[in-house]
């Protein structure tokens, strides 16, 4: 397993940064190798990438969303990989966004390129690519999902008495 960190400081405000990377679908637009991905519900996606000449399928789950602070996720499935986003405020204008991800790589290609370190470089490509692609929008995010997803396991309802029979 590896683990990747990534940071960009992107000129928007920490609203807009978070805002935008809500939107999954648009992660095509700035994600080298992702060919699709699909909002199936508020915490689930399906993303479709090609790397190296092969094409993979597989699902996401939103873990955790805190609105303007962090989103976490992990695969289900193969390939297994998991991380989280954050949402730092430098100033009003400008929002440090850090990636840090960890991936176990699947096959004899994705092995090589974890090796000699091709991931690092496209997941900081991506982070410029994230960044160039909200800037030259003026700001304005594409969309917004302000939900909240609570990583903390749920608790079990309480047992409820026995109807009474009177």
């Amino acid at each position: 397993m590896s683990t990747i960190t990534e940071s960009v400081d992107v000129a928007v405000p920490v609203s807009t940064a978070y805002n935008q990377w809500t939107q999954f679908e648009t992660f095509p637009r700035f994600m080298e190798g992702v060919e699709e991905i699909r909002q199936l519900d508020a915490t689930h996606t399906h993303w479709v990438t090609k790397i190296g000449g092969v094409t993979r399928e597989f699902d996401a789950k939103i873990t955790e969303q805190i609105p303007d602070e962090r989103v976490a996720w992990h695969s289900e499935g193969k390939p297994d990989h998991g991380g989280v986003v954050t949402f730092h405020r430098l100033d009003e204008k400008t929002t440090r966004v850090t990636a840090q991800m960890e991936i176990d790589p699947e096959g004899f290609a994705e092995n090589v390129a974890d090796k000699v370190g091709i991931l690092n470089h496209r997941v900081k490509g991506d982070m410029k690519r994230f960044k160039e692609f909200i800037e030259e929008r003026g700001g304005r995010e594409t969309g917004a999902w302000r939900g909240e997803v609570d990583a903390s396991p749920q608790a079990p309802p309480p047992p409820q008495p026995p109807p009474s029979m009177y």
